[in-house]
């Protein structure tokens, strides 16, 4: 028994996404549809907007999505080799414009404008990230560094792994940010014995420990604001 392609012609032009981006811009299509332009066709059995959504079913939406790997993508059947690295291609354009700031003139005045500056990076990352920015004396960011990556605990976050790069940089202060994967950014007995451990280090170099940031999902928590720094 054969079968009949459904082509993106069959559906009236006010459904066809790349008559709507023209008309409307980017921002009037939903995400199913911003996916179906990026893959460009369907397969035999579905168009490309029944492909895209059926994608975002698999991925339970973008949130997954911006994770997958090119086998998780390629295993989807009529996701070839070539739609996936245009999805992940997509993706990761996405993610260096979401991070994109100038970090010579970014200036970190409060726990407000550091969480600022590392959410994007961290709200949706799936381990735990030890971050540093290092500053100079005017609290320009001079450096960014991911320090560690794993569950956070004070004998595995090395003092000098932090440090050394501020003694390199010959940064004034610094900030220390993680992540909480859950979401939830309260801090932990380890964040705070870490914190500790920091300040005490950094007050012996002569390179304060502005603050530590626990990054949640779209939150955060200052343990300076808590009183731990």
């Amino acid at each position: 028994m054969s079968t009949t392609s459904i082509m993106i012609k069959d559906y009236p032009q006010q459904e066809r996404p790349r008559e709507r981006f023209i008309q409307n811009g980017p921002q009037s299509l939903a995400n199913h549809e911003l996916i179906a332009l990026i893959l460009g066709t369907g397969t035999k059995k579905e168009s490309v907007l029944q492909l895209a959504n059926r994608l975002l079913t698999e991925f339970d939406g973008l949130r997954l999505l911006k994770d997958a790997t090119l086998e998780e993508l390629t295993a989807i059947n009529g996701i070839g080799q070539a739609k996936a690295i245009h999805l992940l291609a997509a993706v990761e354009i996405g993610r260096r414009l979401a991070s994109h700031t100038n970090h010579d003139r970014y200036v970190i005045r409060s726990p407000e404008d550091g969480a600022n500056f590392l959410m994007n990076d961290m709200k949706f990352l799936s381990q735990e990230h030890f971050v540093c920015l290092y500053l100079n004396t005017k609290n320009h960011v001079i450096h960014h560094q991911t320090v560690f990556i794993g569950s956070l605990n004070a004998s595995i976050v090395h003092p000098r792994e932090v440090y050394r790069e501020a003694v390199r940089r010959s940064a004034a202060s610094i900030i220390c940010a993680h992540n909480h994967p859950s979401g939830d950014a309260s801090p932990s007995r380890e964040d705070i014995e870490v914190t500790k451990r920091l300040v005490e280090c950094g007050k012996m170099l002569g390179i304060e420990l502005l603050d530590h940031l626990i990054i949640g999902d779209n939150k955060y928590v200052s343990l300076k604001e808590k009183g731990y720094v």
